[in-house]
C-alpha cells in the first residue's frame, strides 16, 4: 500500500508499505479522506513543533475516514462496506491517568503521526489502514469528508465541554484556520450569545463569519479592533485562543473581564505571558490537549444535521497530489481545510 511520509522538513515522500491483516478486536478500513491538520504542517514546515522533533521517518495524519473491508474476530458492531470515522485516540487504559478517566492523558498513548515519543507513532496516511474496532464510529449518512472532519471537530468540542456553561457568555476566538471555525460553531451550539473572531487573513474571517461569528475582525488590518472592548476592565466571558501566537494572547488578555476563562488550543510553542494581568484579573487560565469521548459525539451531531462541516472542506486533492495539497493547507488566503483522496 501507498503511505504519506516525512522525511523531514519539506522531505514529503509517498511510499510503499506493508499491508496489515486485523487480528482479534481489530478492523481493516480502506482509507477514503484523510484532513491536513496543522500539526501535520508543523511537520512538513518546520519538522516538527516546540520542542517535538521528527528522529525518524514518520507517516502523517490522523484525520481520516474509510470504509470497513475486513473485521477481525469478536468485533461486533460494524460492517463490511460500511463508512467509519477513525478516532486517533488509541489509550491503554491501563495507566493511572485512563483509570481516572482521563485517556487524553494516557502515559502510554499511541495518537497517530506523533513524534512526541520515539520511536514514533506513525500516521493514517495510508491506503489501507488496521485499527482497534474502538476507533471505528459508524458514520452512516455522512460523506466521507464529514466524517474525517470529526477530529477537529472533537478538539473544539472538548475545549466547550473544559469551558464551562457558555449559555449566554460573550466568547472571543483569536485564529481562525479549522480549529478557530470550529470552536466558533461548538461554541454557538453550546449557547454563546455574542462571537466575536479575529484573525490576519480575511480569508479565515469569512469563513468564520459565514460559520456564525457576529462579528470579525482583522487585526492585522486594524491592530487596535479590539480596542472597544477594553473599557471596564474588559468585556468577554472565555477566550478560545486557537492561534498559538503569543501577540495573540496577550492582545486578548486585555478584553477579558475579571475571571473569564482562557481556553489555550493553538500549540506553536512556549509563550511569555503577562501574569500580573492575568492574576490581577483572577483569570482561569486552561489547556485543551486532543480528545477522547467527544470524537463520537462530533460524529453524532453530524450525523443529526445539528453541526454542519461541509462548507470548511476547501480543497480535495488525489493521493499522488499530497505535496499539492499541503502546499495549498499552507496558503491561509485560500484554503481552509484541505482534504486527501485515498480512493
Amino acid at each position: 500500500m501507498k503511505a504519506i511520509v516525512i522525511h523531514a522538513a519539506k522531505d514529503l515522500r509517498i511510499e510503499d508499505r506493508a499491508d496489515e491483516t486485523p487480528g482479534p478486536g481489530r478492523v481493516s478500513v480502506q482509507l477514503s479522506r484523510g484532513g491536513i491538520c496543522g500539526s501535520d504542517l508543523h511537520y512538513f514546515n518546520h519538522g516538527g513543533f516546540g520542542i517535538v522533533r521528527l528522529k525518524e521517518p514518520m507517516i502523517l495524519g490522523h484525520e481520516v475516514s474509510g470504509h470497513v473491508t475486513a473485521l477481525g474476530t469478536g468485533v461486533e458492531g460494524l460492517r463490511i462496506g460500511q463508512l467509519v470515522g477513525v478516532s486517533p485516540s488509541r489509550p491503554c487504559r491501563s495507566c493511572k491517568y485512563c483509570s481516572e478517566g482521563m485517556f487524553n492523558q494516557c502515559l502510554n498513548m499511541r495518537f497517530y503521526g506523533s513524534a512526541m515519543p520515539f520511536p514514533h507513532i506513525q500516521g493514517a496516511f495510508r491506503e489501507t489502514l488496521v485499527a482497534d474496532a474502538s476507533q471505528c464510529i459508524p458514520a452512516d449518512g455522512l460523506t466521507a469528508g464529514e466524517a474525517a472532519m470529526a477530529e477537529p471537530l472533537a478538539v473544539t468540542l472538548h475545549a466547550t465541554r473544559r469551558a464551562g456553561n457558555l449559555l449566554g457568555k460573550s466568547v472571543l476566538v483569536t485564529g481562525c484556520g479549522p480549529i478557530g471555525v470550529l470552536s466558533i460553531i461548538a461554541a454557538r451550539r453550546a449557547g454563546a450569545d455574542l462571537i466575536v473572531a479575529t484573525d490576519l487573513s480575511d480569508y479565515t474571517l469569512s469563513m468564520a463569519k459565514k460559520a456564525g461569528a457576529d462579528i470579525v475582525l482583522n487585526t492585522a488590518a486594524s491592530p487596535e479592533a479590539l480596542d472597544p472592548y477594553k473599557p471596564e476592565k474588559g468585556s468577554f466571558d472565555v477566550l478560545y485562543e486557537c492561534s498559538g501566537a503569543q501577540a495573540a494572547l496577550i492582545s486578548a488578555i486585555a478584553v477579558l473581564r475579571p475571571g473569564a476563562t482562557i481556553m489555550q488550543l493553538g500549540l506553536g510553542g512556549d509563550m511569555t505571558l503577562p501574569m500580573m494581568q492575568i492574576t490581577a484579573k483572577e483569570l482561569v487560565l486552561k489547556g485543551s490537549f486532543r480528545f477522547h469521548s467527544e470524537y463520537a459525539t462530533a460524529i453524532s451531531l453530524m450525523q443529526k444535521g445539528l453541526i454542519d462541516v461541509k462548507p470548511l472542506i476547501s480543497e480535495t486533492v488525489g493521493l499522488s497530489d499530497a505535496l499539492k495539497g499541503f502546499d495549498l493547507a499552507n496558503d491561509r488566503s485560500r484554503a481552509m481545510k484541505v482534504q486527501i483522496a485515498f480512493g
